[in-house]
């Protein structure tokens, strides 16, 4: 009888000692996800279509819908069901800082994943493929990136419009004035209320905008790209494991045809 408790006490205790394995063998994010019992959502206000607020306050879109696939995901693998989900909204200029500092775990928004991005943060497969262009309106009379020279165009804080529009300038020998909104959303006002002559910013997330705006009919996208880029998920860096199982996430979405 003793044996047979020394054997069961054994067993217990190496169970123990595996379990313990398994959760020091964690790193990263999901370690972090593990002690907190919660994963944070970075999010959008006006990236529309791509994670923006509805009229509950609540945040949706593309890049939203594939994101909580991810937190699915997240939740299978460390077997935590009722895993707590915590949304925070970030801005173009914010997003980067907080990821680094961990208060949000995965930046799901419209955030290019570029080479210079990639000296501070990781990326996960790309989902969207855009073109840097301009909103302007209709009546304005401009019909190419060219007319913008001397003229004030708005632009979001934080994206890579921003040295796209200085690198033009300097290439093109043209006179450009910038001012900045926070967020899409000021950005595009500033257009709208004519303190600007042009938006420039992602296609997708200028037609979202036009869309969205009381008059639509009164705004066109220049037919002209400053340059293609890829819209990825944002992590932090130096992450294996969750990166790992972001890639497989989105991989499997694609596969199976949903995107």
């Amino acid at each position: 009888m003793k044996k047979i408790s020394v054997l069961v006490f054994a067993l217990f205790a190496a169970a123990g000692i595996a379990a313990d394995a398994g959760a020091q063998a964690l790193s990263g994010t999901l370690k972090k996800i593990t002690e907190t019992g919660a994963i944070t959502v970075g999010h959008r206000e006006s990236s529309i279509p791509f994670s923006y607020l509805d009229d509950k306050q609540q945040p949706i879109g593309y890049a939203m819908d594939l994101c909580m696939k991810i937190v699915s995901a997240v939740k299978a693998e460390l077997r935590m069901p009722n895993l707590k989900v915590n949304l925070q909204p970030v801005t173009s200029g914010n997003r980067i800082p907080q990821l680094q500092a961990g208060n949000i775990d995965i930046e799901c928004g419209s955030t290019t994943n570029s080479v210079e991005r990639q000296k501070q943060v990781s990326f996960g497969p790309t989902y969207f493929v855009i073109n840097v262009t301009a909103a302007v309106k209709k009546a304005s009379g401009i019909k190419q990136l060219a007319d913008l020279n001397g003229k004030t165009i708005s632009t979001t804080s934080g994206t890579t419009s921003v040295p796209l529009l200085k690198r033009y300038e300097k290439t093109r020998n043209v006179n450009i004035r910038e001012i900045y909104g926070k967020d899409h959303a000021e950005s595009f006002l500033l257009l709208s209320q004519d303190r600007s002559a042009a938006f420039v910013m992602d296609d997708i997330l200028l037609a979202g905008q036009i869309a969205s705006a009381r008059n639509p009919g009164d705004f066109i996208i220049i037919p002209e790209s400053l340059r293609q880029e890829p819209y990825s998920m944002m992590l932090r860096k130096d992450d294996p494991q969750f990166k790992a199982l972001v890639d497989r996430t989105i991989g499997a979405v694609m596969k199976s045809g949903e995107i």
